[in-house]
């Protein structure tokens, strides 16, 4: 059970995430670009002109539905992360890369609570929770995750690190590589939340495969 409910939170975690973001960004008057703005922009909670890293105008009226949606989605990180325990190995690896995994949900729930234009030390630190520990632990969770787990998915984990960490080492350089800095940003900080949505949903599935496979045998065995 609570198995069900880890994969429940990373699920529900990433698609309010997704809804909200597309919710907030056509709420701007002047067009939100995924290209040059960073996902941080729909949390501000002024409208001004911001020049670093990128010089780029921001007026999130909806800043305040995006900051809830932060919050709630590192909490239901840091919830996935605790009880999704059948999915992991036993050992350090396994125990570091969730210990991480929930630190990306505490990154989260600060970047929702500081807006980068009203408290931005605290939103950076937020930030560098989600794509640091967060992608260092994604990268261990390629090693950490059970052998139940399907092949090709452990070995998707491990590609999708690698890919985060390297796209944050090209964001702080500003190294864009033709995407533009929200793109890059989104190359370092979404891996994350598509693996959490693929792993919850094959866990899920997983337990009601279980269960209806149980509720079968006993109904053959009362026959």
């Amino acid at each position: 059970m609570k198995a069900r409910i880890g994969y429940s939170a990373w699920i529900a975690g990433v698609v309010q995430f997704f809804a909200i973001h597309w919710i907030v960004e056509s709420a701007w008057a002047r067009p939100y670009s995924w290209a040059r703005n960073n996902i941080s922009d729909l949390g501000n909670a002024h409208c001004a002109m911001q020049q670093e890293p990128e010089p780029r105008y921001i007026c999130s009226p909806e800043h305040g539905l995006m900051n809830i949606s932060f919050i709630a989605l590192g909490t239901l990180l840091v919830v996935g992360a605790a009880l999704t325990g059948p999915m992991w190995r036993r050992g350090a690896i396994a125990a570091i890369a969730r210990f991480l995994l929930a630190g990306a949900g505490l990154g989260f729930a600060l970047a929702g609570l500081a807006p980068a234009d009203v408290h931005e030390n605290q939103h950076i630190l937020g930030a560098l929770l989600i794509m640091g520990t967060g992608n260092i632990g994604l990268l261990l969770a390629g090693a950490g995750l059970s052998i139940r787990v399907p092949g090709p998915l452990r070995w998707a984990t491990s590609l999708l690190g690698i890919t985060a960490v390297m796209a944050l080492g090209l964001f702080f350089s500003h190294h864009y590589l033709g995407l533009g800095m929200g793109g890059m940003e989104r190359v370092a900080a979404l891996p994350l939340l598509v693996w959490t949505l693929a792993v919850g949903t094959h866990g899920l599935l997983h337990q009601a495969t279980r269960w209806h496979d149980a509720g079968s045998s006993t109904t053959l065995m009362a026959e």
